[in-house]
Formats: C-alpha cells, sequence, structure tokens
C-alpha cells in the first residue's frame, strides 16, 4: 500500500491519440508525471512538479489537461469530503484507503466484489461506476 514509480510501456502521446485526446506537450507532461508516481496527487501537488520540465506552464493550464484526462477516462478525480481532488492514473478496480495522515492508497479489489457490489442493487438500476472509499489510520501512520 504505498506510492507506486511506473515505467511507461507505451509513448505518452500514442496513448492520448488512442483516447481521443490532441497530444500537446502540457498534456503530456501533466499525464507522464501522474503515471510515474501514482501517489494521488490534487492539481497543486502536479503543477508543482511538472514545473521542474516546464517552467512555463501555468495553475490553470494543469487544471484544463487535468479536467481533460479525466473527461477521456485516461485518469480518475477522487474526492473526500472536504479535501482538494486527488488524481489517480490507476484505472484498474480498486478502492481506496484514506489515512489520517492525508494519504491515499490504492486497494486492489478483485472483480468479483466490484460484482457482488453491483449485485447488491435492483436489476433496473443502470450503475456507470463504483466507488469504494475507506477511511482511517494505516498501520504506519
Amino acid at each position: 500500500m504505498s506510492e507506486t514509480h511506473t515505467q511507461i510501456s507505451e509513448p505518452v502521446a500514442d496513448v492520448l491519440t488512442d483516447h481521443g485526446v490532441r497530444p500537446t506537450s502540457q498534456r503530456e507532461t501533466v499525464y507522464r508525471s501522474l503515471l510515474e508516481r501514482r501517489d494521488h496527487p490534487t492539481a497543486d501537488e502536479v503543477f508543482a512538479r511538472v514545473r521542474e520540465n516546464a517552467p512555463t506552464i501555468s495553475l490553470a493550464t494543469v487544471y484544463n489537461c487535468l479536467d481533460v484526462l479525466v473527461q477521456h477516462k485516461l485518469v480518475k478525480a477522487v474526492n473526500f469530503e472536504r479535501a482538494p481532488t486527488q488524481y489517480c492514473a490507476n484505472l484498474a478496480p480498486h478502492a481506496h484507503f484514506h489515512d489520517e495522515a492525508g494519504r491515499t492508497l490504492d486497494i486492489e479489489m478483485p472483480s468479483g466484489v466490484i460484482n457482488q457490489l453491483r449485485d447488491l442493487l435492483p436489476q433496473d438500476f443502470d450503475v456507470k461506476h463504483i466507488e469504494v472509499n475507506f477511511h482511517g489510520r494505516a498501520p504506519d501512520s
């Protein structure tokens, strides 16, 4: 349950294009920052990261890039009560654990669990997505 550093196997521009997003240097930089460190950053944290490689990028541009990535289902927006939105590049079925120290961790959820949750609803409900969030204290916090 720790932050994951990921090697990017496919060129970011190709992934964006495959999802109907016009690749721009700003979008590539923002998306790459989310793929490289899977730690659920806020827009401000993404902004701080990408400024190292793109010193002229604005916070507004980072927000716009994140909006596009969310709209095209390349990342998920994760919200916890009154906290700022966090961004998650892990698209596999999973839950989130939000600990008292402010960290958000991915929790694997087998597809069978997701199907069991979906089955709790009456048949005529049309489920678009399921979000499962846990709140508490992680053992190392």
